[in-house]
């Protein structure tokens, strides 16, 4: 984590109110409580109004002027229910952000807000989203980020078992399922592969570089040609039209 996200972070620790040790701040961010001890003094040279000591622990004056964080409740409610299916469904990674995006954001709503914030009323259960499976989307995401060669052994729907080596190109996600979007190095073509048939993913030392035709717009280009007019986003509309019968 950079400095300044942990310095944020703990500032947004303080401003809920409780009195927390340094030994409390260090657990949730991992560091040590001697940096705890040196980001709070350092906070504190800069202006923040941090008071308390070491060994009693620490808190953010009540008259800290920060302007609240404001939201309409239609834009909370969103962004609520867009976190919550994050930690449902998304990677570990997305996860963590998820989590720590929406104690961010409670920790800085006015009084009214928050209370809106506890009355969203919409959840997204996340227990069929196996572990297994959260690890290899965050892999696969940074394959696809790093621009890495992505080697797996895959089933397709009509049981053919096959060995590939793609070039990651992005992941999709289809009301529970999740698919990588890629440039097939045995097909020669744009394929989607679901992540529950995948087995002994691995992402390789190698590169890959997209050229024209290879590319992800390129892909969203066909498809729409393919299916005319309709949104590549529906699922009846693009999930299988580049598939290996997924």
């Amino acid at each position: 984590m950079r400095r300044a996200d942990r310095l944020f972070r703990i500032v947004q620790f303080l401003r809920q109110g409780r009195l927390l040790t340094a030994q409390s701040l260090a657990g949730k961010l991992e560091v040590s409580q001697r940096t705890i001890y040196r980001d709070i003094q350092d906070l504190q040279l800069s202006g923040t109004p941090i008071e308390g000591e070491a060994g009693v622990g620490y808190t953010l004056r009540r008259d800290m002027d920060l302007p609240p964080l404001m939201f309409t409740r239609g834009e909370l409610t969103a962004l609520v229910l867009g976190a919550r299916l994050v930690r449902a469904w998304g990677g570990q990674e997305n996860v963590q952000g998820a989590n720590e995006a929406l104690q961010r954001i409670e920790a800085v709503l006015p009084p009214d807000l928050r209370n809106e914030f506890d009355s969203i009323l919409l959840y997204a259960p996340g227990y069929r989203m196996k572990p297994h499976l959260r690890t290899r989307l965050d892999m696969l995401h940074m394959a696809c980020k790093a621009q890495r060669v992505a080697a797996f052994k895959y089933v397709r729907e009509d049981g053919e078992r096959s060995q590939r080596h793609v070039w990651p190109l992005a992941l999709v996600f289809w009301s529970g399922v999740w698919t990588l979007t890629s440039w097939c190095e045995l097909r020669k073509d744009f394929r989607d592969f679901r992540l529950d048939r995948m087995d002994e993913v691995a992402v390789l030392e190698r590169n890959f570089s997209p050229k024209k035709g290879q590319r992800l717009e390129d892909h969203l280009r066909k498809v729409a040609t393919v299916e005319e007019r309709r949104e590549w986003l529906a699922p009846s509309a693009s999930c299988h039209a580049a598939s290996d019968k997924m």
